[in-house]
């Protein structure tokens, strides 16, 4: 396996580059779907339904349609009779029963805010008070609620010809896990649960639809990470021919994995522009966005862990639950699925016996979050691990180190699905303590407990699969879809190069980060750079979408390998206007010259003129005109970021309270490309996932309604909640990745549930208490206090 270095000029990687992207925004100047306007558009609302689960007797539309102002309703007859079903993508369970539904609701509903009827009206107004005018009958069917209801025996199902409602399960065995359990010194076990999340971007979904009835074509305005999937989706659902479909994505305010999902708006969208033939816009409001926007992070998992009595993990079994919704999303089960496949963290465990379990409920339909699974995964490998440390009498960093698998031992078989490629876990373990010393936590923690104050330090190392991408790998695990990257790179006339890619920038930074790669590959100035992204007609096809931490180490490898072939092409041309040989020749701040002689040289300007305008004498037989380089780029292999977060908190131990007083990660995304937009990536994740440890949570009653559908409950973290952040960074370069790049997208989401469950747990290691359960509200560990009280009292009058 042969790495492949980055350019030899490195002018801007590895530079803390400002986002390219942001005066326009900070300016007030960004365009998001609700500020675009189409001549003659219409407005949609949707109305969704108050029933859990319920019967659809009748549907009433008659004074909608009477209202003035407006154009169309259309229920779940109307639209079922031109869209086919809403697409499923991944199927990672063999012989899955598969729960889908369309866009609208025909005949059953089976969450609260499943799409029954819409109307499209003059305006958004008049669309919302035709809404009211719907008159629908129910009748209720029986809930089922949570995952007890829907494993309880005798539990209605959702679906009439399914015998129960469980969708599927997968079981991966290695090695002989029941030898090993029979063996250990140590089983711990624990049962550990997560509440239903959701991304919440700051801004909702919406479309603008266009369906041209005289040239058969559907324009699109989006607000989408994965507009090519959104192309071929729709072309599925409509029936209408790919290359007639245009996709068009402006500014994101936030994706975090709910925008890479398709909803049924966009063909609700679709259907009304065709009928009306006008263009439609349908924006998301808030309250939609509690029910109809992806949710996420519901699950269960009961997991044990065998160890031996020098803190050697021999063995990991357990089974994950994915409470599903009413319908599967566009991902299918593949976010809990993930939780399995990375439940084993970045430890050699030699025997494995793990299982996803998907389980339907009248929730809202589960889709993708930043992390995906993978938070999950790592709360069972972390937990388990502090546990067994309690239980052994040992220090718990050190069972970490004691089972990392060495940097020789890579490339690592994880014993399920994934290989990582290459790491240094021990190291980034050490520069993470050695930070906390140099930091003073422990001695802020003494001082703490000297005046009777709870302080914890909390500690969480995880892996982050990474350069989501081999396309045939993915098929295999049951993606519907491929992973590979292709980008354009195209030097105009004047020597100004623009990149083309498929990816979406939604606040990561995408653009900054290829055009620093670009210049590199290049030799140019940063300034003359343009990327362009968002627009399926002008942009290339990419694979998958903006996800799986991918936009950087697969668009960015593809431009690597475009620009290496190009910037070959512009000496060979530089060369020919010189009379010297390519192999002399060089290219530095866009002037190409001799080496030796600086005295002998062109610009990329001059280039570009020969290539594009004046090509006798000066552009070489053999060359063919123009400066354009396409890469398609389809990684061998997943890449593997991973890294060591600490947090020291306190917590009041009369109210539950737990505040974040400082935190820090050490991490190793390989090379890094540029560290500021690095650092704000992890500091991102870790801020969603410490509101996702001790805030947020979708909370539903035993009728299956939501009672957290407004940011009245439904809790996030601000700045006052957040703490100060420290990045420390190693690079370990990706092997199978040209430039050696890792993803960083989901980092911080990862470790940053088990970190507080961790930081609580030293915190109150007097009463040993132990987190389980997710997020870990006042109230809930005021009632692990109360307990451990309890049992401490009774220990001591025994």
């Amino acid at each position: 396996m042969t790495i492949v270095e980055p350019p030899v000029q490195t002018r801007y990687t590895g530079t803390p580059v400002r986002r390219t992207e942001d005066p326009r925004l900070l300016a007030g100047r960004g365009q998001y779907v609700d500020d675009v306007t189409v001549p003659k558009m219409i407005e949609a609302a949707v109305l969704r339904s108050p029933e859990a689960h319920a019967r659809i007797i009748s549907i009433d539309t008659s004074a909608a349609r009477a209202l003035p102002g407006v154009f169309d309703v259309i229920t779940g007859a109307d639209l079922v009779a031109v869209a086919g079903e809403q697409p499923v993508i991944w199927f990672p369970i063999p012989d899955q029963r598969i729960a889908k539904t369309h866009a609208l609701a025909t005949d059953r509903v089976r969450w609260v805010g499943q799409a029954v009827a819409a109307v499209v009206a003059v305006d958004r107004y008049v669309a919302e008070d035709a809404l009211e005018l719907i008159e629908v009958e129910y009748e209720p069917l029986p809930v089922v609620a949570d995952l007890d209801a829907a494993l309880a025996p005798d539990a209605p199902t959702l679906y009439d010809d399914w015998p129960d409602n469980v969708s599927g399960s997968l079981t991966y065995t290695f090695g002989d896990p029941d030898a090993a359990f029979a063996a250990a010194d140590v089983v711990v076990q624990e049962r550990f649960t997560h509440g239903r999340a959701f991304g919440c971007p700051l801004e909702p979904r919406g479309a603008i639809v266009n369906w041209d009835a005289f040239s058969g074509t559907v324009d699109v305005w989006l607000s989408t990470q994965s507009p090519n999937l959104a192309r071929d989706l729709l072309s599925e659902v409509l029936g209408v021919p790919v290359h007639k479909i245009r996709v068009r994505t402006p500014h994101l305010g936030g994706g975090f994995g709910n925008k890479f999902d398709f909803y049924g708006e966009e063909v609700i969208a679709a259907v009304l522009s065709r009928r009306t033939g006008r263009p439609v816009k349908l924006i998301e409001d808030r309250r939609d966005s509690f029910f109809a926007t992806s949710h996420s992070r519901d699950q269960r998992l009961d997991f044990e862990m065998a160890l031996n009595n020098d803190g050697t993990i021999v063995g990991l079994r357990g089974i994950s639950y994915g409470v599903l919704g009413g319908a599967l999303g566009t991902v299918g089960t593949g976010p809990p699925w993930a939780s399995v496949l990375t439940c084993m963290g970045p430890y050699k465990i030699p025997n494995l016996d793990v299982t996803v379990k998907a389980v339907m409920t009248n929730r809202s339909p589960y889709g993708s979050y930043r992390g995906w699974g993978v938070p999950k995964g790592n709360i069972v490998h972390e937990r388990l691990i502090e546990i067994a440390a309690r239980e052994l009498g040992m220090d718990r960093t050190e069972i970490r180190r004691k089972n990392f698998p060495a940097p020789e031992e890579f490339p690592h078989f994880s014993g399920v699905a994934f290989t990582y490629d290459s790491g240094r876990y021990a190291d980034c373990l050490d520069l993470a303590m050695g930070k906390v010393d140099e930091l003073g936590w422990p001695q802020r923690q003494a001082q703490a407990r000297a005046e009777g104050r709870s302080v914890g330090i909390g500690y969480s190392f995880h892996v982050e699969p990474s350069a989501y991408g081999p396309s045939r790998i993915l098929n295999l695990v049951g993606l519907a879809h491929s992973g590979f990257d292709e980008v354009t790179l195209r030097m105009d006339s004047i020597g100004k190069l623009t990149v083309y890619s498929g990816q979406i920038n939604m606040g990561q930074g995408t653009h900054t980060v290829y055009a620093q790669l670009a210049a590199d590959s290049l030799g140019i100035p940063m300034d003359d750079v343009v990327v362009v992204t968002g627009d399926t007609d002008s942009c290339p096809y990419t694979g998958y979408g903006t996800g799986g931490s991918r936009a950087a180490p697969l668009g960015g490898a593809a431009i690597l390998r475009a620009g290496e072939r190009l910037r070959a092409k512009l000496l060979r041309i530089g060369a020919q206007l010189l009379e010297a040989s390519p192999d002399d020749m060089e290219i530095v701040d866009g002037v190409l010259s001799v080496r030796g002689a600086p005295g002998r040289s062109v610009t990329t300007r001059d280039i570009g003129d020969a290539a594009y305008r004046r090509l006798l004498d000066t552009l070489p037989d053999e060359e063919t005109p123009t400066l354009e380089e396409v890469d398609v780029f389809d990684p061998p292999n997943m890449a593997t970021s991973f890294g060591c977060t600490a947090l020291l908190v306190e917590v009041d131990r009369e109210t539950g309270t737990v505040s974040l007083l400082d935190c820090l990660a050490a991490h190793d995304c390989g090379t890094v490309i540029n560290p500021m937009l690095v650092d704000g990536q992890l500091a991102g994740g870790l801020a969603q996932a410490l509101g996702g440890a001790l805030l947020e949570e979708l909370v539903y009653d035993e009728q299956g309604q939501l009672r957290t559908a407004s940011f009245m409950d439904y809790l996030l973290p601000t700045a006052m909640e957040i703490p100060p952040f420290h990045f420390y960074h190693q690079e370990t370069p990706a092997p199978d990745i040209p430039g050696g790049i890792k993803g960083v997208g989901e980092a911080g989401t990862i470790a940053g549930v088990s970190l507080v469950g961790s930081a609580i747990d030293d915190a109150l290691s007097d009463l040993g208490v132990t987190v389980t359960r997710f997020p870990v509200t006042p109230p809930r560990l005021l009632d692990l206090i109360r307990t451990a009280r309890t049992a401490s009292s009774q220990e001591a009058s025994a």
